[in-house]
């Protein structure tokens, strides 16, 4: 199948009609936040105390920055940090590690993150776009459809967000700070190209004009838009990118994920090979197990056959996800002794294979399934 072009609108537009998010310093580099409060009038090196405000004290009441004149703190408040998402809800499972939060934007529109601490490390699930256009039909997001993208400040907020809750002793555990962050709340990312890469660069950049984080602490998903799989190859991040994949073959694909039809099995999976190889990073390859649906031991087979056709240097690992049901839905998890037989198969073929850890289920915890409640 020849390439496609980066302008079809299933995968690439921006939905018409939607007002943009307001300007924040993190949707901005440290030179542009310069000059945008040069071009103010005000001294430049204000840029940088505001971003070490932000980004290293995890401040969000301008009151205390009391190292900015008064006069000049509102100016530079509203010009750089307007407020960008209220929180509605919060829930709490695994003894209030695991604290799934649902925000609204500053045009109603609803999108979820979710903090994970496990023993040594804390992850921050983020989302990427409000909906999702991608129409996965066993996805909570995709049914809902595609609102509009986020912008990068909106992703960095829900990071920070979960910052401070850590810094603050709020999260069992004590005091703590975000070592993980993964794309794989709402939304496609790769259909969010521009402001997804913004917020990683405003993650990794070193403090105070970025969170400074670790690339390889970084996933970046996607369904498999190969051109934008391609390009992040030549980014010189060194995220790690995830396909989600969930079947072997075109045929269930293209139901399971319909972008399948313009982008194969084997387009999406050659990409995502090429992405190992330029980076040397191992690419993680998500498989959500479903019950009679993708989970027969002759689609592990098939899995293995394509995963391997590319070399056995280690470049990949299968991530299987038992599969979190949203109400009414047919699709549901796989039983235990298939899951494991799918396992053993693939580690049969020298294919690295884990089981995600579940987390947040009593908390509505598949993505989409708490905004869908409050619309």
């Amino acid at each position: 199948m020849p390439e496609q072009p980066l302008s079809l609108p299933l995968v690439f537009d921006e939905p018409r009609g939607r007002r943009k998010p307001p300007r924040h310093l993190a949707d901005l580099s440290a030179e542009e936040r310069r000059a945008l409060v040069v071009e103010a009038g005000l001294p430049g090196f204000r840029a940088r105390q505001l971003s070490t405000h932000y980004f290293s004290r995890l401040v969000d009441d301008p009151a205390a920055m009391t190292d900015l004149p008064a006069a000049q703190r509102e100016q530079l408040v509203s010009a750089l940090l307007p407020h960008l998402m209220t929180p509605l809800r919060t829930l709490e499972a695994d003894r209030g590690t695991t604290r799934k939060t649902l925000w609204r934007l500053f045009d109603g529109a609803l999108v979820e993150s979710v903090l994970m601490r496990y023993p040594g490390r804390v992850t921050m699930c983020v989302s990427s776009q409000a909906g999702c256009g991608m129409a996965c039909p066993f996805c909570a997001t995709g049914q809902g459809g595609l609102q509009r993208n986020m912008s990068s400040a909106e992703i960095v907020e829900q990071v920070l967000a979960g910052a401070r809750s850590l810094s603050r002793g709020e999260v069992p555990g004590g005091p703590g700070r975000v070592s993980n962050v993964v794309f794989m709340g709402m939304g496609e990312p790769m259909a969010n190209y521009k402001a997804v890469i913004g917020a990683v660069r405003r993650l990794t950049e070193p403090a105070p004009d970025g969170l400074g984080m670790s690339a390889r602490g970084i996933t970046v998903s996607t369904v498999g838009l190969v051109p934008r799989m391609r390009q992040l190859a030549e980014e010189g991040i060194p995220v790690t990118l995830a396909l989600s994949l969930h079947a072997p073959d075109d045929e269930l694909r293209n139901e399971l994920v319909p972008v399948n039809t313009r982008w194969s099995v084997h387009e999406a999976v050659e990409a995502a090979w090429n992405y190992a190889r330029t980076t040397k990073r191992r690419v993680s390859i998500e498989y959500a197990m479903m019950r009679d649906i993708n989970d027969q031991a002759w689609r592990a087979d098939l899995l293995a056959d394509v995963l391997t056709s590319y070399g056995d240097w280690g470049w990949v690992h299968v991530n299987l996800i038992p599969l979190n049901p949203t109400p009414g839905s047919r699709w549901t998890a796989s039983r235990r002794e298939d899951e494991r037989e799918f396992v053993r198969r693939l580690e049969a073929r020298g294919v690295p294979t884990t089981v995600r850890d579940t987390r947040g289920s009593e908390i509505d915890g598949a993505c989409g399934q708490l905004a869908a409640l409050d619309t």
